[in-house]
């Protein structure tokens, strides 16, 4: 922010200082009176972490570094940064402890002042907004996008293609060919005239022996009907069957056009919502069959995160399919195979298991088998666990580098060994076995005799909640990955590589929250599998404190907003989507609530580290 002036009056420098520059003057010029200057030393505590806030602060100049209560640096502040507002929004405390590094200028605006700016001033509140709390589960938003979810300008095509009226029809037929096309919308001075579609080329030209060199103005629709982007899908459905058309040009309110929305992009839309998906899947009788209804996944993850889905939501819908996939492909080997010889229970571990798939997912699986099993059964389900995880890789949940499926006879063991495997793990916590309790902690039954998972899950959890020195290694294991930030405000970013300056969303971003709330879920012994119910329930159960659970699910919220985010925009690219983020590529607002988000993880595994699980 500018350099202090003593002439200006407080209210206009602190107007100056972004969201407070979006207030109109009469808002600027009304918070005289609440704000004050305070200058402090060097080494001062300005407010400490758990102690009310009755001001948000703003450094004007100096340095303030953010302390959790174990006293780790999470990170620094200087001139224009703003502090406080996260302990304002909640219980009206500070969620960290401020020190000054070097003398340091404040300026201080009125705890119930700045909470009324943001009940009344639209702008501010976007700008908080992921500090306002909310309850858990609330506002879950729409699971499936439908055409009454998304507007027009998320499904039409962008940038249409265009012609003069002068052209010829066998020179248009050449674009819509070359193009992979159905509609050429006719210009003149960059203004719509007219419409072209195959369906014209057909009978109009084809289908009365036309010349194909006659201009398209005798062949099109003049006028045609515009529709505008705001519209929802289900408007232009509507009107295109109302007027027995098959393409809408899509024009602005200054009558630019802007796009074009098909009948196709209304019917695909509604083939990609997941329960739409779901019933194919179910309905298919080979991989390759749900392979190409998998072809479907891209619209979907846009669509869902174009309709403002929460990102829970999406993760749930996704997951829904690789289980509808999964269970059909037991019964298409079960039918090839014959019965098998004893039950069992196929179990999905991983992003799978947790339900938060998103655009990019290997498998991870196992069997679990009833204890009556031979070495001779083991024959039969080497067979049945290669048919399904070879038709995953086949539909697109490609192989585990790890090997962590149930084609590793590891993974393909009686119940009883299962009960070994966990007791073992937690008897003698070594670096395998953190890994692997890491994996299987996450189990969840995908089909088959779920009984054979029931009581092995409730009698893990207690042995794991009573031995302490299981648990310490678990807390290890869980700061093995740190949110990527630097000390000074900014993105710890990837350095080398083809990933360079960006930022891993899942190992850096979702993988630490990840392992926080299983390690809740162990200390508490929570049967939940799903990170944010392990996280809700960790705070419900007093594993750690509500205001806890509520930042620390925002912020999984937020991070995952950002990865589905960025993986629909490459798909929109026509890229493959990936989780790396470049944090460059966001507005300031966006890196200022990601680095929030970040933040918020850093202060709950400090937590952690300093062994106060249910403090936070």
């Amino acid at each position: 922010m500018p350099d202090p002036d003593e002439n200006t009056p407080l209210h206009e420098q602190f107007v100056q200082v972004a969201p407070f520059d979006l207030l109109d003057e009469a808002e600027g010029a009304a918070l005289a009176g609440a704000i004050q200057r305070v200058a402090i030393g060097a080494g001062e505590v300005i407010f400490e972490e758990g102690a009310p806030l009755d001001s948000l602060y703003i450094v004007e100049s100096g340095s303030v570094e953010i302390r959790t209560l174990g006293d780790d640096v999470v990170s620094h502040r200087g001139p224009g940064d703003v502090m406080g507002e996260r302990g304002l929004l909640r219980e009206g405390r500070a969620m960290l402890t401020a020190r000054t590094i070097e003398p340091t200028t404040l300026l201080l605006l009125e705890g119930a002042r700045f909470r009324d700016l943001v009940d009344r001033i639209p702008e501010v509140r976007r700008w908080f907004r992921r500090s306002v709390p909310t309850e858990p589960g609330e506002d879950d938003g729409p699971y499936a996008a439908g055409l009454t979810a998304l507007q027009v300008s998320d499904l039409m095509a962008r940038n249409p293609v265009t012609c003069p009226a002068s052209l010829t029809a066998t020179e248009v037929a050449r674009m819509m060919r070359d193009r992979e096309i159905s509609s050429v919308l006719v210009t003149r001075d960059d203004r719509l005239s007219g419409i072209v579609t195959v369906h014209d080329l057909t009978n109009k030209v084809l289908a009365e022996g036309l010349d194909g060199n006659r201009p398209v103005k005798g062949i099109m629709t003049p006028r045609p009907r515009t529709i505008s982007p705001d519209s929802t899908g289900l408007d232009a459905l509507v009107e295109m069957a109302r007027h027995r058309i098959n393409h809408l040009p899509v024009a602005d309110r200054r009558g630019r056009l802007i796009g074009v929305v098909s009948k196709t992009d209304l019917i695909r839309q509604h083939a990609s919502t997941a329960s739409r998906m779901v019933a194919d899947l179910v309905a298919a009788e080979s991989a390759t069959e749900m392979m190409r209804v998998m072809e479907r996944l891209p619209d979907l993850l846009t669509h869902l995160v174009a309709a403002g889905a929460m990102p829970h939501a999406i993760g749930r819908r996704i997951t829904d399919l690789a289980d509808a996939i999964t269970r059909r492909l037991l019964d298409l080997a079960e039918a090839e195979l014959g019965p098998p010889p004893v039950p069992y229970l196929w179990s999905a571990c991983g992003s799978q298991g947790r339900r938060e798939q998103g655009g990019v997912s290997d498998q991870d699986n196992c069997l679990i088998l009833d204890d009556s099993a031979s070495e001779t059964d083991d024959a039969y389900f080497a067979k049945l666990a290669q048919f399904v995880s070879d038709g995953l890789n086949a539909v697109g949940y490609v192989y585990c580098p790890g090997d962590m499926m149930a084609t590793n006879p590891r993974w393909r063991q009686p119940r009883r060994i299962w009960q070994r495997y966990f007791s073992d793990w937690v008897a003698e916590p070594d670096t395998e076995a953190q890994m692997l309790a890491s994996v299987m902690f996450d189990l969840r039954p995908i089909a088959g005799e779920t009984d054979l998972f029931r009581n092995l899950q409730r009698k893990t959890l207690e042995m794991a909640r009573k031995n302490s020195i299981f648990l310490t290694h678990m807390i290890a294991n869980s700061l093995k990955h740190t949110p990527p930030l630097s000390l000074f405000r900014g993105f710890a970013l990837i350095r080398s590589g083809v990933h360079k300056d960006t930022v891993d969303m899942k190992m850096s971003g979702l993988v630490p929250i990840t392992d926080l709330g299983r390690l809740y879920a162990l200390s508490g012994g929570i049967e939940a599998v799903n990170t944010r119910e392990r996280i809700i329930a960790a705070g419900q159960a007093g594993v750690i404190s509500q205001s806890g659970a509520r930042d620390l699910t925002d912020a999984f919220d937020l991070i995952s907003e950002f990865r589905l985010k960025h993986q629909a925009a490459r798909i929109a690219d026509g890229l493959r989507p990936d989780n790396f983020l470049p944090p460059g590529q966001l507005s300031e607002l966006d890196r200022s609530h990601l680095r929030d988000a970040f933040l918020v993880v850093k202060t709950m595994q400090s937590a952690v580290g300093q062994s106060r699980i249910g403090m936070v």
